[in-house]
């Protein structure tokens, strides 16, 4: 009997010693590959834990991603290394920096010349070599220039009041004679996606918008996954939606060069007017990668805020009680003659532009930006090298009780008298690659929430359930609601 558990003994400890082993070997591949190749400019590098070969910390990220407080993963960090703002990682198949405090964030983001665009491969894949997410510094102030007027200013803003009004007034009313509950962030994306197809497709907007949208789900999926494309992944299924959304716009192009619309023209026309320098044209394979990222950012991100911005009135009351007073007020002092919200009215809905702000930080669609530095960079007396990732964690920023406090509540009283310093609120990143639609999204949400405060009420609601952080937040259920209409 001695003897067996002598034996039994040795195996386990053998057993014990090889997992220790192997672990720790595992566990330094990155390390040795990353940073020991980089000699004495490793001693350089911020704190962190490069992870496991190929996934790196991927897993420990999704993990916290899926479950209700995705948000530990930055303060895990902060925990084990301290408030350095700069941590060492190996994350979406690149070795990386974690850049999570105003100052840092900054910094990246105002630096065209050291820090070039780094999204994830299956990113770069999805919306294509011409979108704003893969094209050089250079082409992206051109383009941009070129392509944000319809979308920006005084002018181009007034010109679109009144159909989003119309569209919002006819889905509230919808929404509101439906018997069973809706499923509130499909029901709003419908009413951004016909904005944003409206602005960008012109009159060809109806007869492709149902074929179209379908396909946008799918690719929102697969931005940020794994790019393996093998059924069964998400990746595999946003290809496929890639290219019918191609082929769908292609017939657009097509369909415009043989018939040119004299009804409402949109972006799409403006994209095939373009010429360069020389007197060329975009090619179309280049205007469609446009036409694609402009769709696919113009529509998600305002469902999500305008969904976020509901469900947080809805759970605090005396907040919706102050947001709708300031509307009643609005629709109290408007002239007889004007029948409909001006950007003069948008302008003066004080309260409710804090509480969009305060959803935008507290709901942090966008958990962050990508970057790749050019060179070396030093910053706060640390090394980002050249090739890295450098992963501008808007969450952490948005949810640091140092730079918000009590960031868990919803509190758009914080923006009383705030001006937000510097990288400290970035719900659609900072510097020369600030998202262009910005403030649109931002119309859109305004007029969705007067009518809504209004007018309408939300009852049989769920939204205490869990909630999925990737690709955007947003209930498991979809959030089950009923809306009804406030006689």
């Amino acid at each position: 009997m001695g003897l067996y558990l002598n034996k039994l003994a040795l195996i386990l400890a053998v057993l014990l010693g090889t997992y220790v082993f192997v672990f720790g070997f595992l566990k330094k591949i990155n390390e040795w590959r990353y940073v020991s190749s980089l000699g004495e400019k490793k001693h350089s590098l911020p704190p962190g834990d490069m992870g496991w070969p190929i996934i790196g910390n991927m897993w420990s990220f999704l993990k916290v991603f899926r479950s209700n407080d995705p948000d530990t993963f930055i303060y895990n960090l902060v925990k084990r290394y301290g408030r350095t703002g700069m941590y060492k990682t190996y994350m979406f198949g690149s070795p990386s920096i974690i850049v999570s405090i105003p100052e840092t964030c900054r910094k990246v983001l105002a630096d065209d010349e050291q820090f070039g665009l780094g999204y994830p491969l299956s990113t770069k894949q999805l919306t294509g070599k011409k979108s704003f997410h893969s094209i050089p510094n250079s082409e992206h102030k051109r383009l941009r220039r070129l392509t944000t007027a319809p979308i920006n200013g005084h002018e181009a803003l007034s010109m679109y009041i009144g159909y989003i009004e119309e569209i919002v007034v006819n889905s509230l009313d919808e929404w509101s004679s439906m018997k069973e509950p809706i499923e509130l962030l499909n029901e709003i994306r419908q009413f951004t996606f016909k904005v944003i197809t409206h602005i960008f497709l012109g009159s060809t907007a109806e007869s492709v918008m149902g074929s179209v949208e379908k396909r946008y789900a799918d690719l929102t999926y697969g931005m940020k996954s794994a790019a393996i494309n093998i059924p069964g992944f998400a990746f595999y299924k946003a290809l496929k939606a890639r290219k019918m959304l191609v082929k769908i716009l292609q017939g657009v192009l097509d369909e415009r060069r043989v018939n040119d619309p004299n009804g409402k023209k949109g972006m799409i026309d403006l994209l095939m007017e373009i010429e360069d320098e020389n007197g060329q044209k975009l090619p179309d394979e280049d205007i469609i990668d446009l036409l694609l990222m402009f769709l696919l950012a113009g529509h998600e991100s305002s469902a999500h805020v305008a969904m976020w911005a509901i469900l947080y009135l809805h759970n605090n009351p005396e907040i919706l009680k102050k947001a709708k007073e300031e509307q009643e007020e609005i629709l109290k002092n408007r002239q007889s003659t004007e029948k409909g919200l001006t950007l003069k009215d948008i302008r003066e809905m004080y309260y409710l532009q804090k509480v969009i702000d305060e959803t935008l930080r507290r709901a942090s669609v966008s958990f962050c930006n990508f970057r790749e530095a050019k060179v070396d960079v030093n910053i706060n007396g640390y090394l980002i090298p050249k090739g890295w990732k450098v992963l501008v964690w808007n969450r952490g920023v948005h949810m640091d009780p140092q730079v918000y406090s009590n960031p868990k509540e919803f509190l758009p009283q914080r923006w009383e008298n705030h001006q937000p310093r510097a990288g400290s609120f970035l719900p659609f990143g900072a510097g020369s690659r600030i998202c262009p639609g910005a403030d649109l999204a931002k119309l859109e949400i305004s007029i969705f929430l007067h009518y809504f405060l209004l007018n309408y009420k939300l009852e049989q609601i769920n939204p205490e359930g869990p909630i999925v952080y990737l690709p955007l937040p947003r209930p498991v259920d979809n959030c089950l609601a009923k809306v009804m209409k406030i006689e």
